[in-house]
């Protein structure tokens, strides 16, 4: 009996560092969610998590994913394996960029420095957001990867072309300019809670502080959180709490238009890409303006609640405008899996934003690291599992969409 107990009975080495013991049991992105659910104030949670009126958009921008399925391919020799691809030419390890994302030490202190340096270990292109908490020079200093800069459109034209300028004297890649916000989303969940940025820590929010001791202990133990790229400008750096709305609709331009994309080609000379294109139309007129790439984006569901989802356009588009400019899917991307159907689709990378976020409030820059490592291990199984040594293998007659039923195909999909 003891000889039997010996060779079965293995017991697993303690872990000492919590941050690794906590990530231990994180098996995917939903895990790394419920984690970040538990360690942050509900606020700051909802804030990261939420998106606008009753998140239809948001869910299915996720939703998506699960309603195509793959056409496996078996026996097709898969012992090698790349999921290499280019982007703006240049190679990338596999069709992933990390999405801008503002305001992100309100999930761990470093912040976008964490997410910048694991992008970087990852050979992934990072978007620093205008409205991040670190500048444009602090992440240049930690990262020489591939850094892409965010950019929306102030009404103050003049601290634009100066950030634009930064960014190109700190050796930024490419400007991404966000065209969906004319005016901010109504995101409801924010609204119930009051919340501000930066969150204010008073009494109505102490209990949740002393429910979340350790967000809490690094919140008040780090400088103050604000708008790092307009520190000291006129338009104000977030040092006091604002409400998003009213400091984007105060600031940002809504008089942008097609003539504006002009104006950006004359100031930046690297490529530019397009983040919020929702039709076919609007992608036709992205490609006849010369821009380099396009994000089907619905800024994760957090503006117009009632948008396509990212998936549901990639098909389309890329028939219109697919030979003529590089298509990025962005929004709900959970799994390598997903990256792979948008890429079957004819996307040439995918964008995920609040993946990282979750692994970030997770467990700090290690938690990146997991989300990162998860979704390109992910495209590499999937590649694998349905018969493509590479992401060339990938095409239109490899996926089916299911919401019309077991029969429904993809146009020029052949049939069984």
């Amino acid at each position: 009996m003891f000889r039997t107990l010996r060779s079965v009975l293995r017991f697993r080495r303690f872990e000492t560092d919590p941050v690794l013991r906590r990530l231990a049991r994180c098996a995917s992105v939903e895990d790394l969610r419920r984690l970040a659910r538990r360690r942050l104030p509900g606020g700051v949670f909802d804030y990261i998590d939420g998106a606008a009126e009753d998140e239809r958009t948001a869910r299915r921008n996720v939703r998506a994913f699960a309603d195509v399925e793959f056409r496996p391919r078996v026996l097709r020799d898969v012992a090698e394996v790349d999921a290499s691809t280019t982007l703006l030419g240049r190679p990338l390890p596999f069709p992933l960029v990390l999405a801008p994302t503002g305001f992100t030490r309100i999930a761990d202190p470093q912040g976008e420095l964490a997410v910048a340096r694991a992008a970087q270990r990852a050979g992934l292109p990072y978007t620093l957001s205008t409205l991040s908490t670190r500048s444009i020079e602090e992440v240049a200093e930690v990262s020489s990867g591939r850094n892409w800069f965010q950019v929306y459109a102030w009404r103050d034209k003049g601290l634009l072309k100066e950030m634009l300028e930064r960014a190109a004297a700190s050796g930024f890649e490419a400007i991404m300019i966000t065209v969906d916000t004319a005016m901010l989303g109504r995101r409801e969940r924010d609204i119930r809670r009051g919340f501000t940025l930066p969150p204010k820590i008073g009494p109505e929010t102490l209990l949740s502080g002393l429910l979340h001791p350790g967000w809490t202990w690094d919140f008040v133990r780090s400088e103050p959180i604000t708008f790092a790229n307009v520190v000291g400008r006129s338009v104000g750096d977030g040092s006091d709490a604002v409400s998003l709305a009213d400091y984007i609709n105060g600031q940002f331009d809504p008089g942008l238009s097609w003539r504006d994309i002009e104006w950006f080609q004359n100031q930046w000379s690297g490529p530019i890409v397009l983040k919020g294109i929702q039709t076919v139309e609007d992608a036709e007129l992205a490609a006849a303006a010369g821009v380099d790439a396009i994000a089907l984006s619905n800024h994760g569901g957090r503006q117009l609640d009632g948008a396509p989802a990212a998936l549901d356009l990639v098909a389309p588009v890329a028939d219109a405008v697919g030979d003529r400019v590089e298509i990025l899917c962005d929004g709900g991307i959970r799994r390598g899996s997903d990256i792979v159907k948008a890429v079957a689709l004819g996307a040439r990378a995918c964008m995920a934003g609040r993946a990282y976020l979750y692994g970030l409030a997770a467990g700090g820059e290690r938690g990146v690291d997991q989300v990162l490592e998860h979704l390109g291990e992910g495209v590499t199984r999937t590649l694998v599992l349905t018969g493509c040594a590479s992401l060339s293998d990938l095409g239109p007659s490899g996926v089916r969409f299911r919401r019309g039923g077991p029969d429904a195909a993809l146009p020029g999909e052949p049939k069984d």
